[in-house]
């Protein structure tokens, strides 16, 4: 059975983590296969966004224990440097939206994941887990960088240290999700949030994307100074020109992500 299963309809890539049984905990094939999915998204110029979720009742749990076991299992450097630090930066820096759709438990490397992503949405029955220090660890994957920027330092240093369950509401309420959907609306609403993402200007959302990923180290006038030259290349776009055609002739407009 494939880790990964990759469906492309309506211009949009769902990428589906698909360990059900383990509760899409990864291990060695499932990282390298996910790393292979966002590779085929970057290239293929029919893709307007990544819709990310989970099989089954999980989204990810994070990492397979399992496999840090014996004499051969893979050393923590091996790990993070070819299994989640390439995931995570894949996404970052795709020029395409990521929606993770968080529809069951996220844990361990699986919730920094998710929260690494563009939108983050969840379903009501879903949860957060810094798992790490329940068993000797830290938060990687991105996560000692991403938390304290979504929720503060004082919010971020406390899940971190007590490994507390966050459920999907008071996710929402602290500002790591976007929004919370009812299970039963979960699939329809995600999928339909994907599709208007996916209808939009792709290269201004890539240049918003970048900006943003930027700005988490430039300075305010280095800020300014991306905008500009950012602004300017979307000015450029075929997808800026029917904007300004659309409003001009009260019509809704026909981007092509060009």
């Amino acid at each position: 059975m494939p880790t990964i299963q990759i469906e492309i309809k309506e211009r949009i890539c769902q990428i589906t983590l698909n360990r059900p049984e383990k509760f899409n905990a990864f291990n060695r094939e499932m990282a390298l296969d996910l790393q292979e999915a966002l590779d085929r998204v970057a290239m293929d110029k029919h893709i307007r966004a990544v819709y990310l979720t989970g099989a089954g009742k999980a989204f990810c749990s994070g990492q397979d224990l399992g496999e840090l076991i014996g004499p051969d299992a893979p050393g923590f450097g091996q790990i993070l440097s070819e299994h989640y630090n390439p995931i995570v930066r894949r996404i970052r820096n795709l020029e395409k939206p990521v929606l993770a759709a968080v529809n069951g438990v996220a844990a361990g490397a699986g919730a920094n994941i998710a929260l690494c992503c563009d939108i983050v949405v969840a379903a009501h029955s879903s949860s957060f887990v810094q798992a790490f220090s329940k068993v000797g660890l830290i938060p990687d994957s991105g996560g000692t960088f991403f938390l304290p920027r979504l929720i503060g330092f004082q919010k971020a240093s406390a899940l971190s240290m007590l490994g507390e369950r966050l459920n999907a509401i008071d996710a929402e309420k602290m500002g790591l999700v976007y929004k919370v959907y009812p299970d039963g609306e979960f699939a329809a609403e995600s999928w339909k949030l994907t599709l208007t993402v996916s209808l939009l200007p792709t290269r201004a959302l890539a240049y918003i994307k970048k900006a943003l990923n930027a700005s988490m180290a430039n300075s305010f006038e280095e800020q300014l100074a991306l905008e500009d030259q950012l602004q300017q290349a979307a000015g450029q776009t075929e997808d800026y020109r029917e904007g300004i055609s659309a409003f001009l002739e009260k019509r809704p407009p026909n981007f092509k992500g060009e």
